[in-house]
């Protein structure tokens, strides 16, 4: 599998048979250039995982691709006049042989005053790749390659490297760091402190890397 990182959230799997895009928002950039897109999937309804100003041409320039979304992003999917399909856990997508589970349910906790919002992860390829959008929730598979969570207002790295822990990837890719000035100091963190056999990698913006 091939992955590239377009900041924050927002990733491309390259699978043999699917090009997946996960949470394009306003935080990431450059992923509104990609082409030939077999499915766009979102997580959640805050805008740093989906942005209503360059979803629709994302959409209208990738005519094949299905757009996935939890039921909190229903709204504004509708109000952009997208067609989308609303998913639950539990749910099983296939793009193209690529199969593509629906886990988890609700966003974690950012403060009690604030309502939780829903928010699905995805998991492709059988534990190939998982996205746990804004969750804590750990699968039941094994997972080859993790998006890590790094920094965000529901959650502090100790919460990062528990998560890092119990999920136990063999690869752990950093995502959501956006609101950090130096994210090297969490990168640094994860590494000293994740579980034996799993290797963290940072991603350079931008660059497909095959792991």
């Amino acid at each position: 599998m091939r992955i590239v990182h377009f900041g924050h959230s927002c990733v491309l799997l390259e699978t043999p048979s699917a090009r997946i895009l996960i949470d394009p928002g306003a935080f990431s950039s450059g992923f509104e250039d990609e082409r030939e897109l077999d499915a766009v999937l979102i997580t959640h309804q805050h805008f740093d995982h989906i942005d209503a100003e360059k979803l629709p041409g994302l959409l209208s320039a990738n005519p094949g691709a299905r757009l996935v979304t939890d039921p909190g992003s229903a709204e504004t999917v509708a109000k952009l006049g997208l067609t989308a399909r609303t998913v639950q856990p539990g749910d099983a997508l296939d793009f193209g042989g690529t199969a593509v589970h629906v886990l988890g349910g609700q966003h974690a906790t950012i403060h009690a005053d604030i309502p939780v919002v829903p928010n699905v992860g995805y998991l492709v390829g059988h534990g190939a790749f998982y996205h746990p959008g804004d969750s804590f929730f750990v699968p039941e598979q094994q997972i080859d390659v993790l998006g890590l969570p790094t920094a965000a207002p529901w959650l502090k790295a100790g919460e990062a490297v528990d998560y890092l822990r119990a999920v136990r990837p063999r690869v752990a890719v950093p995502i959501h760091e956006a609101v950090l000035t130096n994210p090297a100091m969490h990168h640094g963190l994860f590494t000293n402190l994740a579980p034996d056999g799993t290797e963290v990698r940072v991603l350079p913006k931008r660059e497909t890397a095959r792991l």
